[in-house]
């Protein structure tokens, strides 16, 4: 025909996709099947929609029995053997992110994972793509995965209640469910769940507006083992289905996490009730829950076990109600209040006298707390407390005058301040006599405390100090970091003078006292190439962690100086030090290979 021929397709791909499934799924192991997955994105798919139990075995049974005979002599396994073992247990994990979120993806992971040890670990996080994850991906994922134990599924538009619904159905082994704003996943899916997934034992929800309680009874029917809960931002969730899911679950639920829900004061009763078993509870943004709740929960004996309690921007969190919480859970150890307006100090005093096992107390935002409060909780707080952080608490006022005799607290260990404006050195002072045993020190954007509050402090610490934060303390001087380095370099491990009014004097009295010294931030102070020339000259320190960000007098004459310090600096911080140039930045990164710099 003109010297013209018709190029003809290869005869295999003439066959149609039914011809095609009963050839793979007749392949004797799943290696096979991945080396013909790799042919096409035809190939691939068909592939991937086999189901484990559609695997045929093509050997006669005379054969069958011939390689277990042989294998029994050889003191080793058949085939079959392998493929079950290797292809059940479930280790590999694996991440889709943006654009990579794609069903061709999940089903290259699929007909991939299945003969190297099987899926165990899903996590996608999608986009906007519109080539992303779909029902057909997650079919893939079913069939070729039995294996699966966690699947998170984060910004999934397009993944509905049929794909999830494929998983149910599929991965009978999944312990671990995480939906985060999959608007179009229902109550349908959970209820799928709930009857495939036994095994499940963590569930999280967010952002998730098409799943309510019917979803969450279901879960709760079906899954005894259930032992994390966090929902959050679900407006069709209320208090039938977190009561269901408390009451279901009363000796197995550990972990509760609830926020931004319509919840009431009957769901805090539930969990007062119920919630045996519950040693982490959190609560954020419940505007309909009140101090009738609070109370009620606490007066309720289940929460005997509750050893973490957070709450955030709950209005029901008063005097009254935290009180009832405190006396009502006797181990608790660690207490987290943020955004709490109604609790003053008189509550927080009662608290810390209720709540005898503290360990941890943390507030932040708490305007209505005063220095009264914050060393009455201290002391009341009894022997076990180790930490105590107040964070932008605006309500805390210098001391006007000095507090009656005190007992000390031996066991305090931990102590930060965050922005707090009031905070001043007669409180620093006060705190030097009661907390002799501190080990760590955060006193940070601290503008009212001055060389006069902190010294005091530091010379009643009798153990040594492993870790100091002074960062935004624009007041310091370099007398208080010499006072630290005398008296505590040998146990020194941190410390972040970040804005102190700290010269090269403070750098020669770290280099020759702090051996032990790994982490050191300088950023924004008044140091010079001399200082830097002097941390390099003492042999001895060890330092992992440099920042000497915002230091304009630093240049490039301290290139050597780095240079030698790079030999231990694993992250050095050079950013906005105008006087270093692109060269000399380009140099060290040559030269300190194994240590991230930034510039």
């Amino acid at each position: 025909a003109g010297g013209k021929f018709e190029q003809k397709k290869p005869s295999i791909e003439v066959l149609p996709d039914e011809c095609l499934f009963e050839i793979f799924r007749r392949l004797p192991g799943g290696q096979e099947r991945s080396t013909c997955a790799c042919v096409s994105k035809r190939w691939l798919t068909l592939v991937s929609n086999i189901c484990r139990d559609e695997i045929s075995d093509n050997k006669t049974p005379q054969a069958s029995d011939l390689e277990h005979e042989n294998a029994d002599k050889k003191g080793g396994v058949s085939s079959e053997d392998v493929d079950s073992d290797v292809e059940g247990d479930g280790y590999l994990s694996r991440s889709l992110d943006g654009k990579k979120a794609t069903d061709i993806r999940l089903a290259s992971i699929a007909v991939g994972t299945a003969s190297r040890g099987g899926l165990g670990k899903l996590f996608i996080r999608g986009s906007k793509s519109r080539h992303g994850v779909t029902t057909v991906g997650l079919r893939a994922i079913s069939r070729g995965c039995p294996s699966l134990r966690v699947l998170s599924l984060w910004n999934l538009s397009s993944v509905g209640d049929e794909g999830l619904c494929e998983i149910a159905n599929g991965c009978h082994q999944l312990e671990k469910l995480d939906l985060c704003h999959c608007p179009s996943i229902t109550d349908k899916s959970l209820l799928a769940v709930a009857k495939g997934c036994p095994n499940l034992t963590d569930l999280t929800i967010e952002g998730c507006a098409n799943i309510g309680n019917e979803g969450l009874q279901a879960i709760a029917r079906s899954c005894p083992n259930l032992k994390s809960v966090s929902i959050k931002d679900c407006p069709l969730v209320g208090d039938q289905g977190v009561a269901s899911l408390l009451s279901s679950a009363s000796y197995s639920l550990t972990k509760v996490k609830l926020q931004a829900l319509n919840i009431t004061d009957v769901s805090l009763a539930v969990i007062g009730h119920y919630g045996k078993a519950v040693t982490d509870l959190s609560l954020t943004s419940l505007p309909n829950v009140s101090e009738k709740g609070f109370w009620v929960m606490g007066n309720g004996h289940g929460l005997q076990k509750l050893k973490s309690f957070t709450v955030t921007s709950c209005r029901g969190a008063t005097d009254s109600g935290l009180e009832a919480v405190g006396k009502g859970c006797p181990n608790l150890k660690q207490l987290c209040l943020s955004k709490c307006p109604f609790l003053s100090d008189k509550g927080l005093s009662s608290l810390a006298k209720a709540a005898g096992s503290l360990e941890c107390l943390q507030l932040e935002e708490c305007h209505r707390i005063s220095q009264f409060g914050f060393f009455c909780s201290l002391i009341n707080c009894g022997a076990k407390l180790k930490v105590i952080s107040f964070a932008n608490c605006l309500g805390i006022k210098d001391l006007n005058s000095g507090l009656p005799p005190l007992s000390p607290c031996e066991s305090l260990r931990y102590l930060s301040i965050h922005n707090c404006p009031g905070f001043g050195d007669a409180s620093l002072f006060a705190l030097g006599k009661l907390c002799p045993q501190l080990q760590h020190v955060e006193l940070c954007g601290l503008h009212g405390i001055t060389d006069a509050g902190v010294l005091p402090l530091l010379e009643s610490c009798e153990t040594g100090l492993l870790k100091v934060n002074l960062s935004g303390c624009v007041n310091l001087s370099d007398k208080v970091v010499q006072t630290i380095s005398n008296l505590h370099g040998w146990t020194l491990e941190l410390l972040n003078l970040d804005g102190c009014k700290i010269s090269d004097a403070s750098l020669v009295a770290i280099a020759e006292n702090c051996q032990l010294l790994t982490d050191l931030d300088i950023s924004k102070c008044t140091i010079t190439d001399s200082g830097i020339a002097a941390l390099a000259h003492f042999n001895p320190i060890n330092l992992q962690i440099l920042s000497v960000s915002g230091c304009s007098m630093v240049s490039d004459k301290s290139l050597p100086s780095l240079g030698k310090l790079g030999e231990t600096l694993l992250g050095l911080n050079l950013q906005q030090c105008k006087a270093i140039s692109s060269r000399a930045v380009e140099l060290l990164t040559e030269q300190l290979w194994r240590c991230d710099i930034l510039f």
